[in-house]
């Protein structure tokens, strides 16, 4: 049993008050989430990826479509620490949470499918996913995982089955608009909600940054679990700036079992 401070137990207690009255709370998890799970995060200093690659450089549709190696070889590590990762108790929190009806969505903008591993249903994801790939030339759409496996084992670079060209994993790159019904999806769900939950995720990456703010215009209460501050802290309901993966799951146990 995590043992936290006395004002920590507090913010726990009050955040699982909100979602018990809450009838509508919705999740936006970031890079943080994950991090747990051995799937670095992009911004900390010294372990983020873009501490270490020029983001323009490596991941944007411009590189991909000109220079297909060089995304690979940048993605290659990313991918295999995302192929063989498993959901963390964070996660498996927020699960528990929609099984039981606490929670109706959770909008993600990571592409690990953790949170479905997890056995979250209703997921919507911002940033797009590693569960296909989309041909670059004639756009047939097939699954990762038989691609993915030779990809991180030997660096075999994905070609479609049907016409011969680069397979590109389904996420969204630098360059790319976010998934159109993915967007609207969000949208609906912060205007929607009574209660948001921010955990993991810095809001510092637009439009999805903004969504909490929709929330907080139409009423809802907020909560922010991450390592370090936002933009929202000054707003939110409960801020706790600790480990997602204690604290997630110590506020479910308290929504459950009081």
């Amino acid at each position: 049993m995590t043992l936290f401070s006395p004002q920590t137990q507090t913010s726990i207690e009050f955040a699982a008050d909100l979602f018990r009255q809450s009838r509508h709370a919705v999740i936006l998890t970031g890079a943080g989430l994950s991090t747990p799970s051995g799937i670095p995060d992009f911004r900390s200093t010294g372990t983020g990826l873009w501490s270490r690659d020029e983001p323009l450089e490596v991941a944007s549709l411009s590189t991909f479509r000109t220079h297909p190696e060089s995304f690979f070889n940048w993605f290659r590590p990313l991918a295999s620490q995302i192929f063989y990762s498993q959901p963390n108790p964070a996660h498996l929190a927020l699960a528990e949470l929609e099984q039981r009806g606490y929670v109706k969505s959770v909008i993600t903008q990571n592409i690990d499918m953790l949170h479905q591993k997890a056995g979250s249903k209703t997921v919507i994801e911002m940033h797009g996913t590693m569960e296909t790939l989309t041909c670059s030339q004639c756009y047939h759409k097939v699954q990762a995982e038989a691609y993915i496996a030779p990809f991180v084992s030997n660096g075999e670079i994905p070609h479609c089955p049907q016409c011969g060209q680069i397979l590109k994993p389904d996420v969204i790159l630098f360059g790319e608009q976010l998934p159109q019904s993915a967007w609207f999806k969000a949208q609906k769900e912060a205007r929607q909600c009574d209660l948001m939950l921010v955990a993991g995720s810095s809001l510092e990456v637009l439009p999805v940054a903004g969504l909490p703010m929709q929330a907080l215009d139409r009423g809802a209460h907020l909560i922010i679990l991450n390592n370090t501050p936002t933009y929202l802290n000054v707003r939110a309901d409960v801020t706790i700036l600790e480990d997602v993966s204690a604290i997630l799951p110590a506020i479910t146990e308290k929504v459950i079992n009081g």
